[in-house]
């Protein structure tokens, strides 16, 4: 369901909703995801990019960036904004697969699928084995699968989907059982993040010179 000008929300089938920020995904990063962007070594993959405000800063920093996510106006606005998308669900085959440097998986998107298990199990087949995720958690301690749906004020709603919401210590529960570590976490404003990597390899041990996937 492509949103108005009014607000949307996220829909759980037990009758809870939350307010999506889509002002903000459609506008300049914000100050906390200024320290995302600061901590991204090229190539960069945005799962689920939305309009791809990140796709672009990464681009306008100089760090290679592709996004993907599965609804096309999605993928059609990060493209307008000057950035590089394709319309396809991390699940779906990917260009540089076991090469990607950072993965982002942000504004909720650890939830994608309904099994964040399945998802950090992919997201290890993309990235390079010095690669990292920046993941963006919930601010509480919860871990939770649900059934949702994107509606607005007036009810009209879009086709359900499975969801998850993770806090920090389920997603570090996670990790570990895929041989995964937490290396950093931090707090800006009211979001939370971490970095998940393999071993020790940390954001800042990343090579620089790490090689460049070229989006197809």
């Amino acid at each position: 369901m492509q949103s108005g000008r009014g607000p949307v929300y996220l829909r759980f089938a037990d009758g809870r909703r939350t307010r999506l920020p889509v002002r903000r995904w459609g506008a300049r990063p914000t100050g906390a995801d200024e320290t995302l962007l600061e901590r991204c070594r090229g190539p960069v993959l945005d799962i689920g990019c939305g309009p791809g405000r990140l796709c672009r800063a990464l681009q306008d920093r100089g760090v290679c960036a592709l996004g993907i996510d599965v609804a096309p106006h999605a993928v059609a606005r990060t493209e307008t904004r000057g950035g590089a998308a394709l319309c396809r669900s991390v699940f779906d085959p990917l260009p540089a697969e076991g090469s990607w440097q950072t993965l982002l998986l942000v504004d909720g998107n650890i939830g994608i699928g309904g099994d964040p298990h399945a998802l950090l199990r992919r997201c290890t087949q993309l990235i390079a084995p010095t690669g990292f995720m920046l993941v963006e958690v919930d601010q509480h301690d919860v871990e939770e699968g649900c059934s949702a749906w994107v509606e607005d004020t007036h009810g009209n709603r879009g086709p359900a989907f499975l969801w998850a919401r993770l806090g920090t210590p389920a997603v570090r529960r996670v990790a570990e059982s895929l041989g995964l570590s937490v290396t950093d976490q931090w707090v800006s404003g009211r979001r939370c993040f971490v970095s998940l990597g393999r071993h020790d390899a940390r954001p800042s041990a990343v090579a620089s010179h790490a090689p460049r996937a070229q989006p197809r």
